[in-house]
């Protein structure tokens, strides 16, 4: 990929008849996918339940897309192309795009559920985890309405936890996230913020959201997106991986704005005073906002073995991917303004459902050993 093209998400919609779509389906360097036809015949059949297990009609179907086409077919829907991808992709107008991609959602999401999903204004911080937040979101038919943001490019050892591949090396971790939304959904508005969020805009980027994710690994970033959401009144969910498992936050500023910053855990701490913070004594406020009472011993472990026999702090792509599936289920069941879900902290184990003879007293005085060491006994 040249270097002009590393900024490149957004993609061309190109209009039909004009010279430039003509040239575009004709170039051998774009791979064209016109699979438009069976896309309105799926829509047929999700439309007429009933032709599940009593067939279907073939002129029935056939006046269906006539219908819906106008008889013009080739002139229905919109073509898309994706710069970073050569592709050329033939979508269904966006009302029927949608109905079309979030019909199995039903009736597990109802339709004027799904509606507010989508229209609903979201912003996730970190696009480490928060990627996976962010596909599950689009995957499951939300985030029309969409911010995003990092500064940090993808390198060779995000690779065992971001869904992506090689190619992508170098490549703004938000530009990144903001391509396969645009793959999934074309009609998606996307806000990008890829040099990231500071004291200066990150107001901006928090007005008006429905919910904002919070993914970051700066404390002074976490700490600040809270003081402002809370006075927003803009509820804040994050989640830390651990182990194989994950640390849960729930901050419902939408209920309740008199909440203590992420429940009280790092005391009278403000954004301001994070910058005071030594760098000796900032590993225990990380720490302790992570979870570290209840976080996974290998987890404990290796924080007291950064530096010395491994890098950084150990994260496995099973974890991210709970994330992502957790917090798109708690994002969803907020916007929908959902009060059956409370603030707080909650830890998602599987090991304590699938390990035989698990054993939480042994952690805890494990844990004990630990937590000595990190200084948060």
């Amino acid at each position: 990929m040249k270097n002009k093209d590393k900024n490149t998400w957004k993609p061309i919609r190109i209009p039909f008849g004009n010279a430039g779509f003509t040239a575009k389906k004709r170039s051998r360097n774009v791979f064209v996918v016109d699979q438009y036809k069976s896309q309105l015949e799926e829509l047929f059949e999700l439309r007429h339940p009933k032709s599940r297990f009593l067939g279907k009609n073939n002129e029935e179907v056939r006046n269906f897309v006539e219908k819906i086409t106008k008889g013009r077919i080739d002139k229905h829907g919109n073509w898309f192309y994706f710069p970073w991808s050569g592709k050329l992709v033939h979508y269904l107008p966006e009302r029927l795009h949608q109905e079309l991609r979030t019909a199995r959602n039903q009736l597990l999401i109802t339709k004027e559920e799904q509606k507010k999903f989508y229209g609903s204004d979201v912003g996730i911080l970190g696009m480490s985890v928060g990627s996976h937040v962010a596909l599950t979101i689009a995957m499951t038919g939300g985030g029309r309405n969409i911010r995003l943001a990092d500064l940090d490019e993808i390198s060779g050892s995000n690779l065992n936890r971001i869904r992506t591949g090689f190619s992508d090396l170098g490549i703004n971790k938000a530009i990144s996230v903001a391509r396969q939304i645009c793959e999934i959904n074309p009609y998606a508005e996307i806000d990008l913020y890829q040099k990231g969020v500071t004291k200066q805009n990150i107001a901006k980027f928090i007005s008006g959201l429905a919910i904002l994710i919070e993914e970051t690994d700066n404390p002074f970033i976490k700490i600040k997106s809270r003081e402002i959401a809370r006075k927003m009144g803009v509820p804040v969910i994050m989640a830390a991986d651990n182990g194989d498992g994950i640390i849960v936050d729930v901050e419902r500023y939408d209920l309740n704005k008199k909440l203590p910053l992420l429940h009280g855990i790092i005391g009278n701490f403000l954004s301001e005073d994070l910058k005071e913070v030594s760098a000796k004594d900032l590993p225990k406020i990380i720490a302790r906002m992570a979870g570290a009472d209840i976080a996974d011993i290998k987890m404990l472990e290796s924080v007291t073995q950064v530096g010395k026999k491994i890098y950084s702090w150990p994260q496995l792509g099973t974890a991210a991917t709970m994330c992502g599936s957790v917090l798109a289920y708690l994002a969803r069941r907020i916007v929908l303004e959902d009060k059956k879900i409370k603030s707080g902290r909650y830890e998602v184990n599987p090991d304590s459902i699938f390990e035989s003879g698990y054993n939480t007293k042994n952690l805890k005085k494990e844990r004990l050993k630990f937590l000595k060491k990190i200084g948060l006994d």
